[in-house]
C-alpha cells in the first residue's frame, strides 16, 4: 500500500467558506453569527468535491489512503475567541468525517482542534475525543502558534500542553504540528510562516525533555521537517552543547517527518540524512504548490516520483510507503486490518 499521512480537504464545497464569512463577519455581534445547522452541504456536493480532485491524483499517482484532514490554511485560530473556534472546527471536522464516511477504503479523518490564543489547550480536549469516539479519528493536528505567526504562545514542551499529550496518549493517537495562516505581513504563510514552524518545533523539542514525560507520544513534523534535515548537524551539536543526548536517544523514538518535500535533491537529502523509520509518505496534494513544475513536466506535489526516484532498497520504500504509517498511527492500521489490508 500507499498511504498518505498529510491531505488537507482543500476543495471543500463553496458553501463552507461562506458559512465561515458570515462567522467572521458576526465577531461583533454573537446575535448574527451563523449556526452549525446553516450550512448544508449534500452527499453529492462532497463527491463532487473529492472525484475529480483528490481522488482522481490518488489514482493517478497509485496512493491507496490518505490521513484526511481540515484545510490547514482555514484553521485560522487567531479570528475570533474560542467559541467561534470550536464552531469552525466541529463544522470542519464533521465535514472530513463525511468524505471518510462515503469513501471508506480511501481516506480516514484526523482532527482541527478549536484552538485560540491564550486560552488553555486543556480546552482543546472535549473535540478530540469526540472526533476520536464519534469520527475515528487517527490523527490530530496541532499548531504551535494559534496567533497566525506572532508566536505567543509557549513551547509545545511547556506544561501548558499536557493535558491534550495526555488524551493523545491514553488514545494512543499522533498529532501532526502544523500551523495556519500568517497575519504577520513578515512571514508568508507557506513559504515561510510552515516551513519556520517546522523548524521550531524541532528545536523546541530538542531543548526540552517532553518526551521523558510522555515516552509514547508521537508528533509528525510535516513539510520534509522544515530546514532540520538540511542542518542536522546543527542540531546534532546544539543538542550536546544543551546537554541532551543524542538526536537519535532524545526525540527520534518520537518525533516523525513526511515527505512533502516538492524536488527530488531535497527528497534525496531527507532519506540520506533522517533514519528511515522516521520518515512517512506524504504529498499534501492540491495544498500550498499546485502547479506543474515546468523542469519535469509533473506536478510539484507528486511526492510518489521523488521517492520512487530515490533508488532506495525495497524494504525502505515499503517503510515509508507504509508500514512506518501503520506504526505511527495505531489507530489507522487497526482500520485497516478490519478492512483485510
Amino acid at each position: 500500500m500507499i498511504i498518505d499521512c498529510h491531505g488537507h480537504y482543500t476543495t471543500a464545497p463553496p458553501a463552507l467558506e461562506g458559512w465561515r464569512n458570515q462567522q467572521i463577519a458576526a465577531l461583533g455581534d454573537a446575535s448574527l453569527s451563523p449556526r452549525r445547522a446553516d450550512l448544508r452541504i449534500s452527499d453529492d456536493e462532497l463527491r463532487e468535491s473529492v472525484e475529480p480532485n483528490q481522488l482522481r491524483l490518488m489514482d493517478e499517482r497509485g496512493i491507496d489512503m490518505t490521513v484526511f484532514s481540515p484545510r490547514a490554511s482555514f484553521m485560522a485560530h487567531h479570528v475570533g475567541d474560542f467559541t467561534t473556534s470550536s464552531e469552525w472546527a466541529a463544522l470542519c471536522n464533521e465535514l472530513c468525517f463525511r468524505v471518510s464516511r462515503l469513501y471508506p477504503e480511501r481516506f480516514v479523518p484526523a482532527a482541527m482542534l478549536p484552538q485560540s490564543p491564550g486560552v488553555d489547550p486543556a480546552t482543546c480536549v472535549p473535540e478530540l475525543v469526540r472526533c476520536v469516539e464519534e469520527y475515528g479519528a487517527v490523527a490530530l493536528n496541532l499548531n504551535p502558534d494559534p496567533s497566525g505567526g506572532h508566536w505567543t504562545a509557549p513551547p509545545l514542551t511547556d506544561r501548558s500542553w499536557y493535558p491534550l499529550y495526555e488524551k493523545m496518549a491514553e488514545y494512543d493517537i499522533p498529532a501532526m504540528v502544523h500551523v495556519s495562516t500568517s497575519v504577520n505581513p513578515a512571514f508568508h504563510t507557506t513559504g515561510a510562516h510552515y516551513l519556520n514552524a517546522d523548524t521550531t518545533a524541532f528545536m523546541q523539542l530538542v531543548q526540552g525533555d517532553l518526551f521523558r514525560d510522555f515516552p509514547t507520544l508521537r508528533l509528525v513534523i510535516p513539510h520534509g521537517g522544515g530546514a532540520v534535515p538540511y542542518h542536522w548537524g546543527r542540531f546534532r551539536g546544539l543538542a550536546m552543547a544543551l546537554g541532551k543526548p543524542p538526536l537519535e536517544e532524545h526525540v527520534l523514538g518520537n518525533v516523525f517527518f513526511d515527505t512533502c518535500v516538492y524536488h527530488q535533491p531535497g527528497s534525496d537529502l531527507l532519506f540520506d540524512v533522517v533514519p528511515t523509520r522516521n520518515i512517512l509518505f506524504a504529498s499534501e496534494m492540491i495544498g500550498a504548490v499546485r502547479d506543474v513544475d515546468p523542469r519535469t513536466g509533473h506536478h510539484f506535489d507528486d511526492t510518489c516520483r521523488y521517492v520512487e526516484a530515490a533508488d532506495l532498497p525495497p524494504e525502505k520504500l515499503a517503510d515509508i510507503q507504509e508500514h512506518n504509517a501503520r506504526s505511527v498511527y495505531p489507530r489507522l492500521d487497526a482500520l485497516l486490518k478490519r478492512q483485510g489490508r
